[in-house]
């Protein structure tokens, strides 16, 4: 398995992640009331939304580097 590929599936398993943390911060807050958990969830949603935008970026470059 070559490095870039190995990359594209730790960045989609990291994006997996966060979002399972993030839901459950929110669930929690739901739940719970609890505002530190809400902060820790939302961080985690963006973290991943940010991760998402550098996975495309990524296999944008990768295919580039393909072609050229």
């Amino acid at each position: 398995m070559s490095l870039g590929k190995f990359h594209i599936i730790f960045v989609v398993s990291c994006v997996a992640m966060t979002l399972l943390v993030g839901g459950w911060g929110v669930l929690r807050y739901f739940r719970q009331g609890d505002t530190g958990a809400l902060t820790f969830g939302l961080g985690s949603l963006v973290s991943g939304g940010l991760l998402v935008i550098y996975g495309n970026w990524f296999i944008r470059k990768v295919r580039r580097e393909a072609i050229e």
